[in-house]
């Protein structure tokens, strides 16, 4: 199996389905869209950072309002339309990659990590639940899901760099649960737990998300659940780990201010 490969870290006068963009920036990188005429792209309102005074910014509907609200999903997106430029960014370092996708194309994306969307693409949402994803205290999570209606483009923000692997049918990969970003829809995901029975660990066990291709997968390098959590119990060493989780969920949805 080849190793990931990093992918491109900026753009200048990029362009695909009719929109040309830039990604500038290090360590908090940010997107800035050219739009003209009438075309739209759709995003979370804190992700914009600045525009043209030109650009109209609007809400955008979705659908599944009332699925949203018991998810804790936001309802409505943000849309910026008109002719000047938009640019967006995340509070994390980590790096800025864009999707294109042909029309009829699909692509999943784990939830909070959207930073916005060509107004040709469809956007919804699939809960994954169960031991699929043991860092959300078993609630499982969300994946979003964007089909281009036509060609069109999704950017994304990952934490830390970005990596992408082209899985050949029936090849597999094992990754740390909040690590992977992206996938095709025909990467299967399931879950390794591995018992470690010995030592100072106990009897507990080492959970890793296990991607079957074919098809990519995107992998970030910054892992902030984790992280966060074992921050929690060095902060509060009576914190269990699951009240250590539950403080990690709640700091990242603050992080990422969704």
């Amino acid at each position: 199996m080849q190793r990931p490969s990093l992918l491109p870290l900026s753009a200048s006068g990029e362009s695909f389905g009719g929109f040309n963009y830039h990604l500038d920036g290090g360590l908090v990188p940010a997107l800035t869209i050219e739009l003209s005429g009438n075309s739209s792209v759709y995003f979370e309102h804190h992700t914009l950072l600045w525009k043209s005074t030109s650009i109209t910014v609007g809400l955008k509907k979705l659908g599944g309002v009332f699925n949203r609200m018991l998810s804790g999903m936001p309802i409505f997106m943000t849309e910026a339309r008109g002719t000047g430029s938009v640019a967006f960014s995340r509070d994390g370092v980590g790096q800025i990659f864009p999707l294109h996708l042909k029309r009829g194309q699909e692509i999943d994306i784990r939830e909070h990590q959207f930073l916005a969307a060509t107004d040709s693409l469809n956007y919804s949402f699939q809960m994954v639940r169960g031991i699929a994803n043991i860092l959300f205290g078993g609630t499982g999570f969300f994946i979003d899901k964007f089909v281009a209606n036509n060609d069109g483009i999704v950017w994304l923000y990952g934490y830390g760099n970005v990596f992408e692997i082209n899985l050949a049918a029936g090849e597999q990969i094992d990754v740390e649960p909040s690590a992977w970003l992206y996938k095709d829809p025909s990467v299967q995901l399931d879950t390794n737990l591995t018992n470690l029975s010995t030592g100072i660990f106990g009897g507990n066990s080492f959970t890793l998300n296990r991607f079957t291709g074919p098809g990519r997968l995107g992998i970030q390098s910054m892992s902030l659940l984790p992280m966060i959590a074992n921050a929690a119990s060095i902060n509060n060493p009576s914190t269990d780990a699951a009240g250590a989780l539950g403080l990690a969920s709640a700091a990242f949805k603050m992080f990422t201010k969704d």
